[in-house]
């Protein structure tokens, strides 16, 4: 597969459900590939890319051009908060107060958040459960920290088609919750296996790795 491939199978996904193509950020998730695989990306026109390793994000900040739209898409210890905070567009994996109350600390506004549900309530992942979500959108907002939506990770499947009801009930939930917070519009679902399905439900942002670099080493 390649970035061409991608563009044209988010878009054929978007027309399928009468969505414009252009509604959806593809993060182009660039963890553990060198710079100039970034730098061969960017070419092409492309911004958004997405990081799961602090230092790694950091190293890679610094030699690329500075336009470049940061999505750290990983778990994040509090306290890395600091290396990747300057650095951050959009911080995908928001999923407990000491965290926030990390990133809220700093020069500046901080970077905006989506908070990581656990849809597939699967213990051995981060997030908060469905239930818990309100809740900590409410402490995030009093901590001064803009939360523009949800992510979540849903579990390994066989078939993309078996994702469809983890993305319709994170879809359903950022609703409910944008009854309260109309600000909640972004919803991060979807990678390389199954990204077609998430924007067929909604997805406003992809993180695609595999299908563009390859796999990774």
């Amino acid at each position: 597969m390649s970035y061409e491939s991608v563009l044209a199978r988010t878009a054929e996904a978007a027309g399928r459900v009468g969505r414009d193509p252009s509604s959806i950020t593809i993060v182009a998730v660039s963890k553990s590939k060198p710079a100039s695989d970034i730098e061969a990306l960017y070419q092409l026109g492309h911004r958004d890319f997405g990081e799961n390793r602090a230092q790694e994000m950091a190293e890679k900040a610094v030699t690329l051009p500075s336009d470049i739209r940061w999505h750290f898409i990983g778990a994040l210890q509090s306290n890395k908060a600091r290396l990747v905070r300057p650095i951050t567009f959009l911080l995908h994996s928001m999923d407990r107060e000491s965290l926030a109350v990390a990133w809220a600390k700093g020069s500046g506004l901080p970077p905006p958040v989506l908070v990581e549900v656990n849809i597939g309530r699967e213990p051995q992942k981060s997030g908060v459960l469905p239930e818990e979500a309100s809740a900590i959108v409410d402490r995030l907002t009093a901590l001064g920290l803009v939360v523009r939506g949800l992510m979540a990770i849903p579990p390994v499947v066989d078939e993309a088609r078996e994702q469809r009801p983890h993305f319709g009930a994170l879809r359903h939930l950022r609703d409910e919750l944008a009854l309260v917070h109309p600000g909640l519009v972004e919803l991060s679902m979807g990678m390389t296996d199954d990204f077609e399905v998430a924007v067929e439900e909604g997805a406003s942002m992809i993180r695609v790795g595999r299908a563009i670099f390859g796999a990774r080493t």
